[in-house]
């Protein structure tokens, strides 16, 4: 079989390890590749192309930067020019339409970081660690226009550790996706690989991440609070306050220690009772003092939350770098009692 010619779209650095793996294939092609605009990047917000522009323009490839593909006639006359034979879809940012999917042989292929049809949607990899996925992984599906619905044709698993970060798991997820392209797409493209259609029943919706789940909420538990702050290291990031001050959060730990049931022996309907009673009473006592500081090490500062206590390890105060809490520590005068708000 002859080089497959390859129109390769993306944006990020997630879909530039695949462009990279396809580049270095010597099955593949590519004549053309397709991403966003430069954007301004920085505090100086000067204007910077996409990971997989650069990285396209190291190879001396064919790049276009459009706003949009959709009813730009001269852009997508252009990319049929360059006589591609399947479009590789990898994070581009835009909707395409059916007409340019099937301007190619073998239509539009595109690397999802989920396991379809979990978690179709904007926000994959950090929805599965904000909901507590303990797997997740990479589908290769082909594309139709309804988002993230077309057959899969091959996926590639991966546990999610308690810590990992949402950045820490895209880039495993980067890798696991570029070898989906090695292998699943090579044999789908020689006819060997028909894809499996998504059971409906079982899909989830990964809504894009909006700026107002920053803020912690200290009554919620502290499973979902350390959920949430490793989801969204990939931004916006998550954040509290202290004496006024907004704080950012990058790294928690559950803590190990924990406040039991105190030792009652249930006998008769009233013990029931009184048992439940204690039980609300203590509950409502953790919720009243959610966010108030336990304890004070130099690695980290445990927090109660609504149930069960967080520990801090890494923050950053407003206007100064990320640190660890020994270094936050020396410019402070925190003590217990204190608390995020």
């Amino acid at each position: 079989m002859s080089k497959v010619r390859v129109c390769f779209l993306g944006t990020p650095e997630f879909a530039a390890v695949s462009l990279k793996e396809i580049l270095n294939d010597e099955h593949f092609e590519v004549v053309g590749v397709v991403t966003q605009p430069d954007r301004p990047a920085g505090r100086k917000l000067i204007l910077t192309p996409s990971p997989v522009k650069e990285l396209a323009l190291q190879y001396g490839l064919k790049v276009l930067s459009p706003e949009s593909l959709k009813d730009n006639v001269i852009i997508c006359d252009a990319i049929k020019s360059w006589g591609a034979e399947v479009a590789v879809v990898v994070a581009f940012g835009q909707i395409l339409t059916q007409e340019f999917m099937d301007s190619f042989t073998f239509g539009a292929v595109n690397i999802h970081g989920s396991l379809l049809p979990r978690w179709r949607g904007a926000a994959p990899i950090q929805r599965a660690i904000q909901y507590g996925d303990r797997e997740t992984g990479v589908a290769l599906q082909r594309m139709v226009k309804k988002l993230d619905a077309g057959d899969v044709l091959g996926v590639r698993k991966m546990e999610i550790p308690i810590d990992m970060t949402a950045m820490e798991l895209h880039d495993k997820l980067a890798f696991l996706g570029a070898d989906l392209l090695r292998v699943e797409l090579m044999d789908f493209l020689r006819g060997h690989l028909v894809g499996v259609k998504q059971d409906e029943a079982l899909v989830t919706v990964a809504k894009k991440i909006d700026k107002l789940e920053s803020e912690v909420k200290w009554s919620l538990k502290a499973i979902e609070i350390h959920n949430q702050i490793r989801a969204l290291t990939m931004g916006p990031g998550s954040f509290t306050w202290l004496e006024g001050k907004k704080i950012k959060i990058h790294r928690t730990r559950l803590a190990t220690t924990f406040q039991g049931d105190t030792n009652w022996n249930i006998k008769t309907q009233a013990d029931l009772n009184n048992y439940l009673l204690d039980y609300q009473r203590r509950k409502k006592s953790e919720v009243s003092e959610a966010g108030k500081i336990i304890s004070i090490t130099e690695e980290a500062l445990t927090v109660k939350c609504g149930d069960g206590n967080l520990e801090i390890l890494e923050l950053q105060p407003e206007s100064r770098n990320r640190m660890k809490i020994k270094d936050f520590l020396s410019g402070s005068s925190l003590k217990v009692g204190d608390r995020f708000l």
